[in-house]
């Protein structure tokens, strides 16, 4: 798999919905469906895979085989998150189900089930809610993302192993201002 980073495109968020309703179709009652991911911001260069989260309260509640009905293949059972340098948090706060849509000829996208309240479900709408408020945060990140697309367009290791903990650093400011939010009873 290579690494390119694309130009934003308009139709991302339409393409999300669309997705969504499906996913909706055979999701959990309660299951909270979001866009995440650089495809999620408007006007970010991203890869061009459309990522979705859907949060639900026990992993266990997913119907595996349900979710394949519509084109989503688990990639081999419970994974594990990156845990931000510094930080100790129990595997639970990571744990997560990953899915891959299979496409003929369109735009791949990945399922990401998280449990709500847990540390990488609350992680990726920071970061999307940062992000959407922040231009000049965005583009730096994707400045970011380019350059090392460029450099290890052939190595998805190393392109996450310095894109991870890049992107750690602008989640400190992401808190900073989550926080400045809730003092002031302000939302995005």
């Amino acid at each position: 798999m290579s690494i390119v980073i694309c130009p934003p495109s308009p139709s991302w968020p339409a393409e999300y919905e669309t997705l969504r309703a499906k996913i909706a179709s055979v999701a959990p009652t309660n299951a909270q469906i979001d866009h995440i991911g650089s495809t999620s911001v408007s006007n970010l260069p991203a890869k061009n895979i459309i990522d979705i989260q859907m949060s639900v309260d026990k992993l266990e509640q997913v119907d595996i085989e349900a979710l394949r009905t519509i084109g989503y293949v688990q990639s081999s059972g419970v994974k594990v998150d990156h845990c931000p340098p510094g930080q100790k948090l129990a595997e639970k706060e990571l744990q997560k189900l990953f899915f891959k849509q299979q496409i003929d000829g369109g735009r791949p996208s990945h399922l990401h089930v998280r449990e709500f309240g847990r540390f990488n479900q609350k992680y990726p709408l920071l970061c999307r809610d940062y992000l959407r408020t922040h231009p000049h945060a965005a583009a730096a990140y994707a400045e970011i993302k380019i350059q090392l697309a460029k450099r290890f367009a052939d190595d998805v290791d190393s392109y996450y192993d310095v894109k991870d903990p890049v992107f750690d650093l602008i989640m400190e400011g992401a808190k900073e201002w989550e926080l400045r939010q809730k003092q002031t009873g302000t939302s995005t």
